[in-house]
């Protein structure tokens, strides 16, 4: 069972969200919140698997939660998930700096938010080769935020490095295997041992330390 954490000051959102997740078996909202502060509060109670957190609330946004929910060492494998009115809102991409395995619209379709909860619940991120082009390009906007490959990336090796960079350019495992020539198991290592290397909990992070380190650039594929 996946228990979940709605965040959202629209009564009406949380309660449409609740009624559709939990007329599912494997899904189960185990608490609410109106604000940032109190999802802080029910995801140390209730230690949750997924939050879906709505990033724009009053008092604690839900940028602050998600960076206090994901701090917390109780609550190291709880996943959250940004809820959004746009697919490029102006915080997404510090939502996924803090930790947000992903991000939905709040007018996605009901089995794309079941499919999203159950693809961060199992650890993967929530993020589409095409949503992630878009969001790089957005953050191209603001270079000064970009630094030059530092240290951080010392201990991958070259091979690791080129595949986060592809991640970061928004490519799925499967494409940067035929991009690389190598199986898409393989390349899910390469994957993942970058992963443990950089200390990050999901793939949406290392899209964030790609485009911070200068790996990629938008359009370097093209």
């Amino acid at each position: 069972m996946i228990r979940v954490l709605l965040a959202d000051d629209q009564s009406l959102v949380r309660a449409g969200f609740g009624a559709l997740l939990n007329s599912v078996p494997d899904i189960e909202v185990v608490a609410e919140a109106a604000d940032g502060e109190e999802a802080v509060r029910r995801a140390v109670q209730e230690r949750p698997d997924v939050v879906l957190m709505d990033i724009r609330m009053p008092g604690t946004d839900g940028l602050a939660a998600t960076g206090r929910i994901l701090a917390e060492p109780a609550l190291a494998s709880t996943k959250v998930i940004i809820l959004t009115t746009f697919d490029l809102d102006e915080y997404i991409f510090e939502a996924l700096r803090a930790g947000a395995s992903g991000f939905l619209v709040k007018d996605t379709e009901p089995e794309e938010l079941l499919q999203g909860v159950r693809v961060v619940a199992r650890g993967d991120a929530l993020l589409s080769p095409a949503v992630t082009r878009r969001i790089i390009a957005d953050y191209a906007s603001r270079p000064a935020r970009r630094t030059a490959p530092t240290e951080r990336l010392a201990e991958l090796t070259e091979r690791e490095r080129e595949v986060l960079a592809l991640v970061g350019a928004g490519l799925s495992n499967d494409e940067i295997a035929g991009r690389l020539v190598l199986s898409p198991a393989t390349a899910k290592t390469h994957v993942s041992r970058a992963m443990v290397k950089l200390r990050v909990r999901d793939r949406a992070q290392l899209v964030v330390i790609a485009y911070e380190t200068s790996l990629v650039t938008p359009g370097w594929l093209d």
